[in-house]
């Protein structure tokens, strides 16, 4: 962005906090207790997206995904957090970070197991034909499609 209107900086407390996702109605209540703050879109930022996310305890990042064409990388701020793969769980904490490399397919997210709330940074691309895979779950997603779908391929409400 060049307008005069531009700020580089950002004071997170300016920023609104959303709960929102594009999961179907039956899974809403695994991600309840996740909020972000979009700090890449508020920065103007498009070929990567930035999120800095709150889990509150019993709350999960997401459903356990992979992606096809992006890469994920998280970062702990504050609290600790229980990262799930297909490998086993992993406690993290301040100052800890996790990667996931495009089309690997093995399924991962967080689970705050702690009495406290946790904060991650998650930084990932923005890629207009991504496809996300949910081992543990009837569901896949393509953003060229903009829905997810049961694995039969019939749409998920």
């Amino acid at each position: 962005m060049t307008d005069s209107l531009h700020r580089p900086a950002l004071d997170l407390a300016g920023i609104p906090s959303e709960s929102k996702t594009g999961y179907p109605a039956e899974f809403l209540a695994r991600v309840a207790g996740r909020t972000r703050k979009s700090l890449g879109r508020t920065l103007g930022l498009s070929d990567f997206g930035i999120n800095l996310t709150e889990l509150q305890p019993g709350a999960q990042s997401a459903l356990r995904h992979w992606h096809r064409h992006e890469d994920e990388f998280i970062f702990i701020v504050s609290g600790e957090l229980s990262l799930i793969t297909d490998a086993g769980e992993q406690l993290l904490r301040p100052g800890q970070c996790a990667g996931f490399p495009k089309n690997v397919p093995d399924g991962h997210h967080l689970v705050n197991r702690s009495n406290a709330v946790a904060c991650y940074l998650e930084i990932g691309c923005n890629h207009p034909d991504e496809e996300a895979f949910y081992p543990d779950d009837d569901l896949h997603f393509k953003r060229s499609d903009g829905f997810f779908t049961r694995k039969d391929g019939s749409r998920a409400k």
